[in-house]
């Protein structure tokens, strides 16, 4: 008899569901892709019903249920740190406690309310220890060092471990309010970014800066030898108010805070960027080389919001002992859900490990006639062509004329990043696409770079990747200096964050691609996340066909379908993407 194994995470951002089948994943999910609410906070009741659908399995075949973290233990922090502030805490506690109390604290009420069964035993799983196992069980290896880094958990910002078999410890932590994942948060609010969803934005616009004001970041942090770190509190109000800053911290940086959605964007604020990215290089090259002097092992898994920063693991695998690293797709507060599942699997019930994430598409998929319903429902024009074969050629072309192409196949993906699946392909040579890509179809800041999707056995011919394959775009590496003839993929430092493609885990992408080389000599396409800006990535043909409306798309690829804008008739139902979704 099969063991199903759902895994939630839930009510802070990114919410998600993961069902797991004698320890395999069989599907996983973020709640906003169906509620179309971005970083929906919410329990995820559409992405848990998704999974059992697609397991083909009601809710009472499901033998254990896990949650992502230990909420009673993260009341503690919140009750002792209002305290240790009270009275000037009191406003933010008193907001705070009716969501705490409804909402936060009586999951287990909540989850047999919303799934709809009052007999399935729900195990409470420590956060850090949720994404220590979504790293460590869903690895390649039997033995590696594990790195944790994010805002806080219950307590925990950051920790380390060890993962062995089908078992991890974790033996060293840095406590809240001393976090690195959090430093990084207040910063992105100060340069007019939305905290936990703009931090993306900070690493696009670090390469632009230079890192002069180093030393006054290091005011802020106290960085040890091995990597471990103290927060200076008296510039942050985090810890108990509604403000990630104050105003000794704009005083020391020299300026005030960046207006949200401020139109330009001085030096300065470049180079504090820039400055700040180099002080978390630090901190997670550090603790890294520490680790390795603790364990000695070649391999390395981290995971954790601060793990979803591809430049800092970069340097990581480039500056410190470690020979492989591994980071899971969903490395932030989504992938707890695939974390505590598979601590559920492993550690609590003893089963056998056995799998390996080497690919990333675990969501919904769509038949061809389904997706034709819902063409046909909106009255387009399109060609059905005959196989993949000829959908990859035809693809390839449309890229290879200049042209902007919305690519829907498959599976949608878990995490963050739209992996060949859910994804908007250009073409990497053309010198003024990442303009056009950011500015006509993302409608977001035209400093914000694009990632290359390049064959995997290419890959090292064109970036300095050490032989580490990049197959979930978190890596960044620099483009070598004989193949900087790819503007657009190219970011100012001579970076890319590389999405490496095999035909092994994602074949119809690396047919694409393939045939994007065939056509070009380009063995490269650019990809980006199918989506504009303010939205969650596309997850059903109804949501890609409204984007490619909404926008100067030029071409969609879904299924075996191919639509060209020109052909299309005007939608005014359809909203425009830029008045819909103004800038943070």
């Amino acid at each position: 008899m099969s063991e199903w194994i759902l895994g939630i995470s839930c009510f802070y951002h990114d919410s998600a569901a993961a069902l797991l089948r004698d320890g395999q994943l069989v599907a996983a999910a973020s709640e906003e892709r169906f509620t179309r609410i971005k970083q929906d906070a919410g329990f995820p009741t559409n992405a848990a019903r998704f999974c059992l659908n697609k397991a083909g399995i009601s809710i009472e075949d499901v033998g254990s249920i896990g949650f992502y973290d230990k909420p009673m233990l993260k009341l503690e922090r919140l009750l002792l740190s209002h305290l240790q502030h009270f009275p000037k805490s009191r406003e933010q506690f008193v907001r705070a406690m009716p969501s705490w109390m409804k909402e936060k604290l009586p999951v287990r009420k909540i989850i047999r309310k919303e799934l709809g069964s009052k007999r399935i035993p729900i195990w409470f799983c420590e956060h850090h220890v949720s994404h220590a196992a979504s790293a460590f069980f869903a690895s390649p290896f039997d033995e590696a060092a594990i790195i944790n880094m994010d805002g806080v958990g219950e307590w925990a910002t950051a920790t380390q471990g060890v993962g062995r078999g089908s078992t991890l410890e974790l033996t060293h932590e840095i406590k809240f309010p001393h976090s690195l994942g959090l430093l990084y948060s207040a910063f992105t609010a100060y340069l007019g970014f939305k905290v936990n969803s703009g931090e993306y934005k900070v690493m696009g616009l670090a390469p632009y800066g230079q890192p002069r004001y180093v030393d006054r970041i290091k005011k802020l942090i106290d960085i040890a030898p091995d990597g471990s770190f103290r927060l200076d509190m008296t510039y942050f109000d985090f810890d108990w108010g509604m403000r990630m800053a104050n105003e000794a911290f704009f005083d020391l940086m020299g300026k005030p805070p960046r207006a949200s959605g401020g139109e330009g964007m001085e030096e300065f604020y470049k180079d504090v960027a820039r400055s700040l990215q180099e002080v978390v290089n630090e901190v997670m090259v550090k603790q890294a080389c520490a680790s390795y002097e603790r364990t000695k092992l070649p391999n390395l898994c981290m995971a954790g919001g601060v793990a979803l920063n591809c430049v800092a693991n970069g340097h990581v695998l480039r500056e410190s002992p470690f020979e492989r690293l591994f980071v899971q797709p969903a490395a932030g507060d989504a992938g707890g859900a695939l974390g505590v599942a598979l601590w559920i699997h492993n550690m609590v019930l003893k089963g056998e490990r056995g799998w390996v994430m080497d690919r990333a598409d675990w969501g919904p998929e769509f038949a061809p006639e389904d997706i034709a319903e819902v063409l046909d429902h909106y009255g387009a024009t399109y060609t059905r062509l005959d196989d993949d074969a000829a959908v990859c050629r035809e693809a390839a072309a449309h890229v290879a004329k200049g042209q902007v192409v919305g690519w829907f196949q498959g599976r949608m993906e878990f995490g963050p990043r739209a992996l060949g699946n859910r994804s908007i392909l250009g073409d990497p040579r053309v010198l003024d696409m990442r303009d056009r890509i950011n500015l006509k179809i993302k409608f977001r800041e035209g400093f914000r770079p694009f990632a290359p999707s390049v064959l995997a056995e290419k890959a090292d011919e064109w970036f300095d990747l050490r032989g580490q394959p990049s197959p979930f775009m978190l890596l960044v590496a620099d483009v070598k200096e004989g193949k900087r003839v790819v503007p657009a993929i190219t970011h100012v430092d001579h970076s890319a964050r590389v999405q490496t493609v095999s035909r092994d885990t994602t074949p119809l992408y690396y047919d694409l691609i393939a045939a994007f080389e065939e056509q070009t000599g380009c063995p490269m396409v650019i990809n980006t996340s199918f989506n504009v800006r303010g939205e969650p990535i596309v997850c059903t043909p109804e949501d890609a066909f409204q984007c490619f409306i909404r926008t100067h798309m030029d071409t969609l690829v879904i299924g075996p379908f191919v639509l060209r804008k020109e052909d299309q008739r005007a939608y005014p139902e359809i909203s425009d993407a830029r008045e819909a979704f103004p800038l943070d």
